[in-house]
């Protein structure tokens, strides 16, 4: 069975960083377009950046640009994701996701891992 697991999350303060990884299990994502989700409580879940499985095209929800940075090392079938200067908005579980589109749909990802808290004090 294809199981996506995210790790890195927990408690950090206003400013503060964090890295968000994702691992896949049972086969390899080289080939795919990954992405990260997020779902704050009470609202509905989110995108917050995409990469082309060679890793030339990256996009970005604006709420992230220029404070998130996503990668990928697809030797370790690998996905990450660094989050600087933390916001106390950015408080979500954070889902990593695998799909055929360089998109910030949810609909147009295929493989969904269980997510990873993040909570952000101010």
């Amino acid at each position: 069975q294809v199981q996506l697991v995210e790790s890195g999350g927990g408690l950090v303060q206003a400013g503060g960083s964090l890295r968000l990884s994702c691992a896949p299990s049972g086969r390899t994502f080289s080939r795919r377009i990954m992405g990260w989700f997020r779902r704050a409580p009470g609202k509905e879940r989110e995108f917050v950046a995409a990469i082309y499985w060679r890793g030339d095209s990256i996009y970005y929800a604006d709420s992230v640009k220029g404070r998130f940075t996503v990668s990928r090392d697809n030797a370790k079938n690998t996905l990450y994701l660094q989050m600087n200067s933390l916001k106390p908005e950015d408080t979500a579980v954070y889902y990593c996701a695998a799909g055929n589109l360089l998109s910030p749909k949810d609909s147009d990802y295929d493989y969904w891992g269980q997510g990873t808290q993040v909570t952000v004090s101010s």
